[in-house]
């Protein structure tokens, strides 16, 4: 299942990645990640706003940077030491399949799940392991599925 956390008072704000992944109990450093369509509110030292390429250990150390917030970004998590060639990069801004029905998966061949932050008001979550999802909603219980937003928003 696919989730979204939008319209709650339960985050500071939405696109907070260290607590993102917290909630879901998801450690940075076990995976690599393509991290595509990037807006920040601002750059921190060392980091561009550019798509690349990060291994965990180099996000978890961004996101240790405070008040680093994502506008907008897709966080492709990929197995350790894999690297593919992109061809077409994920993102957000604009992406009509979050919102259309279609059956949504990570963008990014070879991603196990991508978190998408949407524009600062929303938190998109795709393809997370089962535990993760529990982990999450347990955290934010206003999370919902994914198809619930796309009913209301059209």
């Amino acid at each position: 299942m696919n989730l979204i956390l939008e319209r709650t008072e339960q985050v500071l704000f939405f696109t907070n990645m260290r607590e993102v992944l917290a909630a879901a109990s998801i450690v940075a450093q076990d995976y690599d990640w393509y991290i595509s369509d990037i807006e920040t509110n601002f750059t921190p030292s060392g980091f561009s706003a550019e798509d690349q390429w990060m291994c965990g250990e180099a996000l978890a150390c961004l996101l240790r940077e405070p008040d680093v917030q994502f506008i907008w970004a897709v966080f492709s998590a990929v197995p350790k030491g894999f690297r593919s060639s992109v061809t077409a990069a994920p993102y957000v801004d604009g992406n009509p399949d979050y919102w259309n029905g279609t059956h949504l998966i990570p963008q990014l061949n070879g991603a196990l799940f991508e978190i998408a932050c949407w524009d600062s008001s929303a938190t998109i979550l795709v393809n997370l392991p089962m535990h993760a999802q529990r982990s999450f909603i347990t955290k934010f219980s206003d999370t919902q599925p994914l198809t619930s937003s796309r009913r209301a928003r059209q």
